[in-house]
């Protein structure tokens, strides 16, 4: 559905976006944590953290950058790329998990923000004596508060405000780089290892620093309030993404250079104790956090006004009233509201770490699902696909996958909660939302490209009879009155063949016809979209059986290999429907095809428990793809439990020499044919093959017999009658021997 109703814009330019994104990434891990890890694994090993991390975030924001350009990117931000690119449903499984990320992150630098008052709670203890230790009085009012300014006052004021905390944040930054030490001025040289004793391990560390880098998106949420998105976000994410990857070089080097590793992890604040005024470090603590729970609060109800527009709640009236936004501004009033009290909810709890765990997963994904977008993009070759700017498929390739090892690294437990929680997500969506695309969207052009290149390598690779599968094309007008030529499709498709069946539509093309054969199609996909087959099915409209036949001869196979055998259909109560098929035998061999006929009868295929296969002494030739074909239909699991029996009808004086023919035939061709289900019948002079394949196969549910062209030219459509008492009947004619391996 169309984000109907968000459209109004506020007109923001590139540097909310970036002011955004870099005041997330520069927050309370650097002040609080980044010490730590300078300390625990060494200069070297925090550069390593933050070349790991900017693997992850670079390819993010080259992706986010991509589609950015592509699409026009209305309100909700990643949320909004990632619904438009996988469908709303899956975009609403991760959007909702970003949304409950960015309300929690509220409270989160709500509650670090409260931390930069700790200097001040020592004051006035150590002052007037009192016992203050509980934070919340600080951050209950801040949450409140910045909840009242996003309510009234709107993104716009936010904006300013936001400018300020930067400033002041960039400040701090500048007089913490002027500021020396002592133990600075007494080093001789760089060691670019010293850390202390018995350290975290580096993924420990990692898991504790990374959330510093992953502020970069924060940006995106703005979407629906910038003048042109295409240009702001690609240009303000991946600016704050290089710029806070920088600084944070400079600051692990800083901290290495100013003070022994033991003070780096025991301090938290050692920040203050290196710069050249130390006050201001909780004053830029205070305005990184205070500035990353502002971005948040901005970010947060823009996602949850893009879901309700979506309708992705199961509630009409829940959507409308998330959706609606201030008249002029389109301010999610409301969405703001619903934030607010869930951020109030957990400041209260005044402890959201066991939940931070899980905030970072599912930012992770988002991070993942954005590189994968990109990713995809580049082998599905839509050509409405056409980015300004362009990563590299690998660079989002290696994203997606870090994406993921990473989560497993951090916290295998919460992944797999956080995995589970938004597949609940996707299957409540998809049951109650009218949208049912799902997956589908995006990896229907990578199918088509992964198919396309498919058929193309088996059309150019060698293939001799030691390769040879059934790559079968299916005429027939007779559908809808007797599926039976389809079932059989079915069958040799599961596996081990390739199936295409042409629904033939007599008549001359033209727009009443081709407007018919269209309708035809939607019913048979319809009805046979149920069955789970691998048949590609399409119509075929041609003035006679004829000229479609040899249309259909013609076509190209789905699976890139050349068609090399056709079926034809008939219904044993009328044998004259066989003419058609005997008139365009010669046209078809004429195409060295493989020819079968099915032969459909009331009983249909009855339990599938057994398969005959008729051998006579002039029929050698049609053997091996007989019992082939007996084969390629037993590996269908509706004929799990059926028997494949041969019968050979010989001159007595043969008898023993075609009973060891066929046994060396099995073995060598590996077929689950026992040599007990082999048996050989004298031929009689006075008895007809017809008589005995009526005694012995009337309870048989498929019975195969072979056919020569001859015989078609000398007796016509009485080589397929007289089987009365038999039930389906295929006849099968090679073109050539077929060699059973």
């Amino acid at each position: 559905m169309s984000t109907k109703g968000i459209d109004k814009k506020v007109g923001f330019g590139t540097a909310p976006v970036f002011f955004t994104a870099i005041s997330t990434i520069l927050g309370a891990i650097m002040f609080l944590r980044f010490g730590y890890a300078v300390g625990s694994v060494g200069f070297a090993g925090t550069l390593g953290i933050i070349v790991f991390a900017n693997l992850v975030t670079i390819p993010t924001a080259m992706a986010i950058a991509e589609i950015a350009t592509n699409q026009k990117v209305e309100g909700g931000g990643e949320y909004y790329i990632i619904s438009r690119s996988f469908g709303i449903n899956v975009g609403a499984a991760i959007g909702i998990a970003l949304y409950l990320s960015q309300a929690i992150s509220v409270a989160f630098y709500t509650i670090a923000f409260a931390e930069a008052f700790g200097p001040v709670f020592d004051y006035v203890n150590a002052e007037f004596g009192l016992q203050l230790s509980d934070k919340r009085i600080i951050s209950l009012p801040a949450v409140i508060l910045l909840s009242l300014l996003m309510i009234k006052k709107g993104a716009d004021l936010g904006m300013k405000a936001l400018y300020v905390v930067v400033g002041l944040l960039f400040i701090s930054l500048i007089m913490f780089f002027v500021g020396t030490t002592d133990y600075q001025s007494s080093m001789l040289s760089m060691e670019w290892t010293n850390h202390i004793d018995n350290p975290d391990t580096f993924f420990a560390v990692f898991a504790i620093v990374f959330p510093a880098f992953t502020g970069m998106t924060a940006g995106v949420g703005l979407s629906g309030d910038l003048r042109d998105p295409k240009k702001s976000i690609p240009f303000g994410t991946l600016a704050a993404t290089i710029v806070g990857m920088i600084i944070y070089v400079f600051i692990a080097y800083k901290l290495a250079v100013s003070a022994a590793p033991d003070d780096l992890v025991d301090n938290p604040l050692i920040m203050m104790d290196i710069a050249v005024f130390g006050p201001i470090i909780p004053i830029g603590l205070a305005a990184a956090t205070i500035s990353s729970a502002l971005g948040s609060i901005m970010v947060a109800p823009r996602t949850l006004q893009a879901l309700g527009a979506d309708q992705v709640f199961p509630v009409m009236r829940i959507n409308a009233y998330l959706a609606k936004g201030k008249p002029k501004t389109n301010d999610p009033i409301n969405a703001t509201i619903i934030t607010s009290l869930i951020a109030i909810v957990f400041v209260s709890l005044g402890d959201v770490n066991a939940v931070a765990e899980v905030i970072s997963m599912f930012f992770m994904i988002t991070y993942g699902s954005l590189c994968l977008i990109s990713f995809l993009q580049h082998f599905a070759a839509d050509p409405s696909y056409r980015p300004s700017f362009k990563s590299k498929w690998f660079v989002s390739l290696l994203g997606a996958i870090l994406c993921v090892y990473l989560m497993f690294k951090m916290n295998a437990q919460y992944t797999i909660i956080s995995l589970l929680f938004m597949t609940g997500i996707y299957f409540f969506v998809t049951h109650t939302s009218k949208s049912k695309e799902g997956l589908a969207k995006i990896f229907q052009g990578v199918i088509f490209q992964l198919s396309r290149q498919l058929q193309v390598f088996l059309q150019k690779a060698e293939r001799g009879e030691e390769s040879w599968r059934p790559s079968v094309i299916c005429i027939s007008s007779d559908f809808f009155k007797r599926p039976t030529a389809f079932q059989f499709m079915k069958w040799i498709s599961y596996r081990y063949g390739f199936g295409t069946y042409l629904h033939y539509i007599n008549g001359y093309f033209s727009k009443e016809s081709y407007s018919k054969a269209q309708d035809e199609i939607k019913r048979l996909l319809k009805v046979t979209g149920s069955t789970r087959n691998n048949v590609f099915v399409d119509t075929l409209i041609s003035p006679s059986f004829t000229s479609a036949v040899a249309q259909a001869i013609q076509l190209p196979s789905v699976s890139g290999k050349e068609v090399n055998m056709i079926l034809f259909e008939y219904s044993k109560n009328r044998p004259d429907t066989l003419k058609e098929i005997i008139e365009n035998f010669t046209l078809v061999k004429s195409a060295d095809f493989d020819i079968c006929v099915l032969g459909s009868s009331d009983r249909e295929f009855g339990f599938s428990n057994s398969i005959h296969i008729w051998l006579t002494p002039n029929d050698l030739k049609n053997s091996s793809l007989m019992i082939l074909m007996g084969y390629i239909i037993m590996g269908h699991k509706e004929w799990k439990t059926a028997e494949i029996k041969i019968f050979a009808v010989v001159h007595e004086k043969e008898m023993s020499e075609q009973e060891e023919m066929l046994v060396s035939m099995i073995k060598a061709g590996r077929l689950p044919i026992s040599p007990k289900n082999i048996e050989l019948i004298k031929h009689k002079i006075d008895v007809s093959s017809k008589d005995i394949i009526n005694a012995k196969s009337q309870d048989a549910d498929l019975t195969i017999v072979g056919f020569r062209a001859e015989a078609i030219k000398q007796k016509g459509a009485e080589v397929f009658t007289g089987y009365d008492q038999v039930g389906n009947m295929l006849f099968v004619n090679a073109s050539k021997e077929k060699a059973i391996q």
